[in-house]
């Protein structure tokens, strides 16, 4: 069985517009070549399924969401996240919290080393009720900068790791 190393998760809903880049960006990675260590995956709003596959011996996790946190609209964010997930632990099968799904995985007995949390500020999350299921068109155009930039943050995890073997 080959130990991948590297679990890229793209998580969001496609139904409420911007909500949705991280799971553009895990598409776009998915049909490029990257090391064999790295799995790329879209979760969605599967909170619960995110906390199982974090059971998997990983040394780095890059979580790649819409985040909210004050700046221009289209603004990339590279965060370190809280492996344990800040000890919040009540997942919504249906619902993602990416800090709920590290806290369950965590009490499940995960051992994340290290979180990356790309983010995206966000113009809109749709129509309340009504959902919109593209990107405004300012995160649409960061999304292929966010693509580079999440390969950079794999090679430098897959550059680490060659110099420790």
């Amino acid at each position: 069985m080959t130990v991948r190393q590297i679990l890229v998760a793209g998580v969001g809903n496609v139904f409420l517009g911007d909500d949705g880049f991280g799971v553009e960006v895990v598409r776009r990675l998915a049909g490029r070549p990257l090391p064999p260590a790295v799995r790329v995956a879209d979760f969605g709003i599967r909170g619960l399924d995110l906390a199982y596959a974090l059971l998997e011996p990983y040394e780095l996790v890059i979580v790649i969401d819409a985040s909210r946190r004050g700046g221009l609209p289209g603004t990339l964010y590279v965060l370190e996240g809280d492996p344990t997930g800040g000890g919040t632990s009540a997942v919504e099968a249906h619902g993602m919290i990416p800090t709920r799904a590290l806290g369950l995985a965590h009490q499940m007995g995960a051992s994340i080393p290290r979180v990356v949390v790309v983010g995206c500020e966000p113009e809109s999350f749709g129509e309340p009720g009504v959902g919109r299921m593209e990107l405004s068109s300012t995160v649409a155009g960061v999304v292929d900068e966010a693509v580079r930039l999440v390969d950079s943050l794999v090679q430098r995890q897959s550059d680490a790791a060659a110099a420790t073997a």
